[in-house]
Order: structure tokens, then sequence, then C-alpha cells
């Protein structure tokens, strides 16, 4: 007989998972209008309160470039402030055991990160990237990857001296948009490097979607075999085939515990337009912009429950939230869950035919009768069934 018991088959797959959320960082910045400093602040509270830990919440690099966040220190206030702190307490929310986090690819975003810090209004945790393609991580940070490691390692350092922790990103792991194929064991090596000069943890990123479900599997197994922590490694999923879902569960079937994802499946490369003026963004597109984005959030949330693997999330208040971000971008994002919601144990019984009581009582048959009462308690399978019997 087959084992049907899903977590013998799959030993590492756990039982409790932690789901980021990237939303107000890497969803907006893929778009190609400015989104309120308002809203930012919305969906970043309304994300916490609906039971999100860890949370990207903007980006401190230079304003020129990205100047989706030129907001930034107007987000972190709010975040940071004595009235969202009174909210999460009378929401049942332990302030002190979020990890909020600012993306800062080069040095002068980590120093600005430690002076917020020291202003009482700095992230808990920052981040910083590395491609193991040397032209995608060129498109990046502008720099040489000998040149960025002796960078990560002075910013690791100062960073922990006033209590940040260092998320390091490794990207381009099953592929680059720009030159193609990669090798998995240089993602793993760079992983290794990052723990060496005092990462905190790692984001393991398909920034394209690349990825495929047995090779993500292959990937964390390695990753898990070098450096066996599943609190030390995070997934991070791009979509742009619609396939990332199967890739999310060949992750947990090896053992990752951690992810991370976008309200609506938003985000991508840094926009180069916003609202009516060309930015500079990373440069040209190196995908096409109307089809990328991070795994849904909503969906993710919704997979993960169904599985019975506890999260931690208020599944009904991060579907309203998303419902509502549609309306915040302007267009129809791409969850699938904001419209046909969970699947529902108790069913729809308003949908229900009113006739089929009165017919069953009138063929004399017993209410849940499912099989004509002569035939047997279960099924008797012939010796030749199915096609065997039609040859």
């Amino acid at each position: 007989m087959a084992e049907y018991d899903y977590w013998k088959i799959f030993p590492k797959m756990p039982k409790k998972v932690t789901i980021g959320d990237i939303t107000v960082r890497d969803g907006f910045q893929h778009e190609e209008k400015f989104i309120s400093t308002n809203a930012k602040i919305f969906y970043a509270q309304e994300m916490i309160l609906a039971g999100a830990k860890e949370i990207e919440v903007t980006n401190l690099g230079s304003p020129e470039g990205i100047p989706q966040f030129r907001d930034a220190e107007q987000v972190l206030a709010a975040l940071r402030s004595d009235a969202f702190k009174k909210r999460c307490e009378r929401a049942g929310v332990n302030y002190d055991d979020l990890v909020m986090t600012a993306v800062t690819i080069r040095e002068p975003a980590v120093d600005k990160a430690i002076e917020l810090r020291q202003r009482g209004i700095g992230p808990d945790r920052v981040l910083m990237m590395v491609s193991t393609d040397p032209e995608h991580h060129f498109a990046n940070s502008g720099t040489t990857l000998t040149h960025y490691w002796k960078e990560a390692e002075r910013c690791i350092k100062k960073a922990a001296d006033v209590g940040i922790k260092m998320c390091g990103t490794v990207s381009t792991i099953w592929g680059s948009p720009i030159t193609g194929a990669t090798r998995l064991e240089d993602a793993v090596e760079f992983t290794k490097r990052f723990f060496s000069i005092g990462a905190h943890d790692i984001e393991h990123a398909d920034h394209d979607g690349s990825a495929s479900a047995a090779q993500v599997y292959r990937y964390f197994s390695m990753v898990l075999d070098a450096m066996p922590n599943p609190e030390a490694h995070l997934c991070h999923l791009h979509e742009t085939k619609r396939v990332a879902s199967a890739s999310i569960l060949a992750a947990l079937q090896a053992g990752i515990s951690r992810f991370e994802g976008t309200l609506g499946g938003l985000g991508g490369q840094p926009a180069n337009f916003l609202d009516d003026c060309p930015v500079r963004g990373t440069g040209e597109y190196y995908y096409d912009p109307r089809y990328v984005g991070l795994v849904t959030f909503e969906d993710l949330v919704v997979m993960i429950d169904e599985l019975g693997i506890e999260h931690g999330y208020n599944v009904d208040r991060v579907l309203w939230l998303g419902a509502k971000m549609e309306r915040t971008i302007g267009r129809r994002l791409r969850s699938e869950a904001v419209i046909n919601g969970r699947t529902l144990k108790e069913g729809h019984p308003q949908y229900a035919r009113p006739g089929l009581s009165k017919l069953i009582q009138k063929l004399g048959e017993k209410p849940g009768q499912l099989v004509p009462p002569e035939w047997p308690a279960e099924a008797i399978l012939a010796e030749k069934w199915g096609p065997l019997a039609w040859k």
C-alpha cells in the first residue's frame, strides 16, 4: 500500500511557517505611479495587524534612482509611533516581536539606516544583495562582485554595532534574465560567503521566475544539507509563468519554513518611469513589465492554510486587504483567492436546490442514501475492470 500521510512522505516539511510581507517595498517598487505615503502606512500597519511578523517597509537607497521611496522616513516614523504601538497592544500584537526591514543595496543606504536607528525610527533589519551572475549584479548595484563583498562585510559589522541585523540576498540562483543559465553550486557558495562575513539570514531569490519545482527542491536540499537551520533561510520567488506555487510546495518539501510575498503579486524590477517622468530605476526592463511580480500573498496564505500548516494570519483580513489593494493600484491584480475566496468546509448551502428533499421523499429514499439500497455496502471490483474489461 502507498503511504498516505504527506508528512511521512516528506518528513522535512514544516508544520509551522513564517510568511513575510514585502508589499510596501518590493510590491510598490515596480509601480509606475507614486503610491501615497498614507497608502504605504495603511498597508504596512494593516498587514501587521493581520498577522505579519516580518515586513519590508521601504528602500533607503537614493530617491533619485527610486523616487517611489522618497517618503521612507515618514513611513518608518509612522510604524515606530506611539499611536501604532497602542493599536498593536489593543489588537493583541506584541510589537517587540516585529521585524521591520529596509532595503539598503549600497553602503550609503546602510549608513542612513544606522542614522535612523539612532534617532529611534530605524529598521530592525537591512538587506544587501548579490547575484551569482556578475552582469545582473552590476545592473542592480553598479559595481563588481569583488568590490561589493568587501562593502557588504563593512556594512554588516557597522550595522551589527547598532543592533541592526543584515539579511544577505542571493539572486539569479536558477537563472539570470541577462545571461541565462547559472549554477546552483555558486548560490550555495555565496550563501556560505554571506554567513562567513556575519549575515543574520539569507534570502534565496528567484527574481525573474526562472525556477522550476524540481530545481527548487534540489537547491534547498543542497542548502539545508550544507547549512541545516531552516530559520536561516528565506524563500523569495517571483512569478512570470504562474508556476511559483509548485515551487513553494517543493521548498516546503525540502524543509524551508520562511517565505514572503506581496498582495496581488505586485513587484518586480524597480520602475524606470514614475507618474509622468522617466527615472533611472535599474535601467531598461529585462522582462515584460506587465507580467512580473512576486508570489501572490493572498493565494500563498490560503494555500498554506489549506495544507493545515500554521501561519499566524487572519486569512479573511488578508483577503480584504487584497481587494482594497486592487483599488489602490487601479487594476485587477493576480490573486485568485481575492475573487474566489477560501475553500469552505461548510460549503455554500445557499445554493442548494430546494426540490431535492421533496424528490427523495417522493421516491421513498432515505436522506443521505448514496447508492441503491440493494447494492453491497462497498463496491466489488470484477477481475477485469475499466480498460481491461473493454478489450
